[in-house]
């Protein structure tokens, strides 16, 4: 990211600070850290002042954190110990006075107690939750262009993996291939644990690839996703291994089209629930809406699950240059899963998918 971008979501955040009448932000998640500043090492927090901001780190990272700053304006002060208790001590406590803000969602108790401690009773500690994650709901640009990157590899990879599927095969076996050749595309790493699930395991949304072979006239589900330049990726797609039975086709068929429904509905000013709302109405129309288990979709971006979540009783609006996933998806007991997902860009003009793998039915 450019130096320009971390200057502007700084400038955003210390407005939502000044809002909530507060001095300073203690900003401890990592993805966040990174979002602000470019620091992208793995120990380090960042303390937002009105005038100054200055990241913390030790001393593995002295060399990394200078180069990584370089020209950002924003100050590197090397600690020992605890980075929650230092930044009090070193930074607040001497000096300092006033309402001071922590993410409360990401902090444990052991680092809250240190916070406290730190800095005596010179200041007020106060919980915040969401307040760069706001910020980060809308891409900008640079984003877009990395997950757009992120997206294509995914689907590249999945596109290529799928053509290579035969009964025998062990869901291990595909988990490894899809990931050395997400790597060897420049992948840091998955987005997550890459999900084969064949047959009966596949109704579990979550199964992770064990030694199973593939099966001849089973479905097989495959959910990976890549991380490019720190930008995430999800993908899904639902393959059958040989020649499927008619309520098979059925249900793929009612999936997808619960997709569409949820991709259309997508525009900056609707309610993060309207996909959810539209996809279940598709799988009520062919009755399977008791098959879905989950929201249809989320948030992605520096993390693979972020905000917002596209569930039932979600009221806040997607907004613009928001990138969710839309997964809509059945899952039966004793037989197996399907689902399909994509990452979708919602814009003004209506949204864009950024993954392009095949959505048709396979049959292998």
């Amino acid at each position: 990211m450019s130096l320009n971008e971390h200057k502007q979501r700084l400038k955003r955040l210390r407005e939502a600070m000044a809002k909530a009448r507060t001095s300073a932000f203690w900003v401890s998640h990592a993805p966040n850290v990174f979002y602000l500043s470019g620091f992208t090492g793995d120990s380090g927090g960042l303390l937002v002042e009105p005038s100054r901001a200055t990241l913390l780190t030790d001393s593995r990272f002295t060399t990394q954190a200078h180069e990584e700053l370089a020209g950002a304006r924003i100050g590197v002060k090397i600690v020992k110990g605890p980075l929650a208790a230092a930044a009090t001590a070193e930074l607040l406590g001497r000096r300092f006075r006033g309402s001071v803000a922590f993410e409360s969602a990401r902090v444990t108790v052991a680092d809250s107690a240190r916070l406290r401690k730190g800095a005596s009773g010179r200041i007020r500690w106060r919980g915040a939750e969401g307040w760069v994650e706001a910020l980060r709901r809308v891409k900008d640009a640079e984003e877009i262009a990395e997950m757009r990157q992120a997206a294509r590899l995914a689907s590249e990879v999945l596109t290529e993996v799928i053509a290579l599927l035969k009964p025998g095969l062990r869901e291990c076996d595909v988990t490894a291939e899809i990931e050395f050749r997400m790597r060897r595309r420049g992948a840091t790493g998955p987005s997550f644990e890459t999900i084969v699930a064949s047959g009966p395991r596949g109704a579990l949304p979550h199964a992770r690839a064990t030694t199973k072979p593939l099966g001849r006239n089973e479905l097989v589900v495959i959910d990976m996703g890549a991380i490019l330049r720190h930008y995430c990726s999800d993908l899904t797609r639902t393959v059958f291994l040989g020649r499927a039975p008619a309520r098979i086709r059925r249900w793929y068929r009612a999936v997808k089209e619960a997709h569409e429904a949820a991709c259309q509905v997508l525009r900056p000013d609707a309610r993060a629930e309207e996909p959810d709302l539209a996809a279940r109405e598709v799988l009520r129309g062919y009755g399977l809406e008791a098959a879905f288990i989950h929201s249809t979709g989320h948030g992605l971006g520096l993390e693979v699950h972020e905000e917002p979540r596209l569930g039932r009783g979600q009221k806040s609006p997607l907004g613009p240059s928001s990138v969710v996933t839309i997964e809509p998806g059945v899952y039966l007991e004793g037989l197996g899963g399907i689902r399909v997902e994509d990452d979708v860009l919602v814009l003004p003009s209506g949204p864009q998918l950024l993954t392009d793998a095949p959505r048709e039915f396979l049959e292998l």
